[in-house]
């Protein structure tokens, strides 16, 4: 049976299915998506589990409405599983793409993702992420002039403000939820929808916007890539663009937070 017979018939959501065939799978399944949805996670998701690193499910089917994954399960990390996980992130992040962006769009949870490609990091951060979506957010009145102006000003600022690093494979939304604990523990990356060629640091920074992994995670981090732990003090300019986002997504209750970060930045 081709697994994507499976979202036929299924209504809107997440489904878990056992299959004969193919075991436990997972369906994902939205009626409206745009043509691209579901196709753009399915190539995040291939290009992460193609490093070798990081765990991701292994995508078995895909249409315009719905996926068919790899069931990975659910359980509970022990420490040396945060640890193993902290560690292959900076082994996925050690995967160098020739500029910044990536060869297709993307998506950010349901705000469309820009990710033409750009050699200078500096730039396509302002551009493709910063500005479109302050600029979004300005036209449905979400932003006053005066904070569009404030990010256009950091915009102006961030090559002072963020050091340049080379672009590597992030996951682009990696908030604690989509850092998901398998059946026996093991951490994986789901929901490759926003995968592009960016900063690794703005990965580690989403991943202490709501919440946050425990220490082992980020020490083992460390130890593997030996970056800056200096990404910290600068994890609210990374995240100014997943506020901006939920801003636009989910309305004015994130206001305060992204005018606390452009009242220090801009």
């Amino acid at each position: 049976m081709d697994p994507g017979d499976l979202l036929t018939g299924l209504p809107d959501g997440l489904h878990r299915l056992r299959t004969r065939d193919a075991g436990a799978l997972v369906a994902k399944v939205r009626r409206d998506a745009v043509v691209d949805f579901f196709a753009a996670e399915a190539r995040g998701l291939a290009a992460m589990h193609a490093t070798e690193s990081m765990r991701a499910p292994r995508v078995l089917a895909v249409r315009a409405d719905g996926i068919v994954l790899e069931d990975l399960g659910s359980g509970r990390p022990k420490r040396s599983d945060s640890e193993r996980a902290g560690a292959n992130l900076a082994r996925m992040h050690g995967s160098l793409g020739d500029s910044f962006g990536f060869d297709s769009p993307g998506w950010c949870g349901d705000s469309p993702q820009d990710n033409t490609c750009c050699a200078d990091g500096h730039r396509f951060f302002a551009e493709r992420r910063l500005l479109a979506q302050a600029q979004r957010a300005s036209a449905n009145a979400l932003l006053d002039e005066s904070d569009l102006q404030c990010v256009e000003r950091i915009c102006g600022q961030l090559e002072h403000l963020v050091p340049e690093s080379p672009p590597v494979l992030v996951h682009g939304d990696l908030w604690t939820a989509n850092l998901h604990a398998c059946a026996n523990g093991e951490l994986a990356l789901i929901d490759g929808g926003a995968v592009h060629y960016g900063w690794a640091a703005s990965d580690l920074a989403m991943l202490t916007l709501f919440g946050e992994p425990p220490s082992p995670f980020f020490a083992a981090y460390q130890s593997e890539a030996h970056i800056d732990g200096a990404w910290r003090e600068r994890a609210p300019l990374y995240n100014l663009y997943h506020l901006l986002n939920h801003l636009n997504l989910f309305g004015s209750g994130y206001l305060g937070s992204v005018r606390a970060i452009l009242r220090r930045y801009g």
